[in-house]
């Protein structure tokens, strides 16, 4: 075990390390402003609160995404399938076309794009967001869901993607 002072931040490095043994769930965010689709990978989502039904996650404050995801009326929180690696990791690059073939995605409510094959899709309106650190925290209003219930999620841990395996 390594200490440090006390009000001492570890170096990011080291932060990275600690932080890549937890197991995360993957979702795509994905949001429509003026006419075009865009979205991008988190695994730092989360639910917020029941009443009312908020969720959030967090983007990175220099995201060439977020303007376009902030400009948006909805967004929708596409909670990804165990087959769906590849599409993450086609959303978590940069100077790609994001929604072109072999993506697989459709108009949803109020014309946010949503994923084919997620396990779970949440509409959402904006609800709050609030600049910590380095990133931008995103509250969202859940105002519809789509549910694939039979699937297993997709997970990320210690830089790669993976499924859940339940204990018997």
């Amino acid at each position: 075990m390594t200490e440090t002072l006390p009000g001492r931040a570890v170096d990011g490095e080291r932060f990275r390390q600690a932080l890549a043994v937890h197991a995360a769930g993957v979702v795509v965010v994905t949001a429509q402003s003026e006419g075009i689709p865009a979205g991008l990978t988190a695994t730092s989502f989360s639910s917020v609160s029941l009443a009312p039904p908020l969720v959030s996650f967090y983007v990175d404050q220099s995201s060439t995404t977020w303007p376009w995801l902030r400009q948006a009326d909805h967004f929708a929180v596409n909670v990804l399938a165990s087959d769906q690696a590849e599409l993450a990791s086609r959303f978590a690059r940069k100077g790609v076309d994001r929604f072109a073939a072999p993506t697989s995605w459709r108009p949803g409510p109020l014309g946010v794009p949503l994923l084919n094959g997620a396990s779970a899709q949440l509409i959402c309106s904006p609800h709050s967001t609030v600049d910590i650190g380095d990133h931008v925290l995103v509250v969202g209003l859940v105002t519809e869901t789509n549910l694939d219930p039979g699937g297993r999620p997709l997970l990320y841990h210690q830089g790669r993607f993976g499924r859940f395996t339940p204990h018997s």
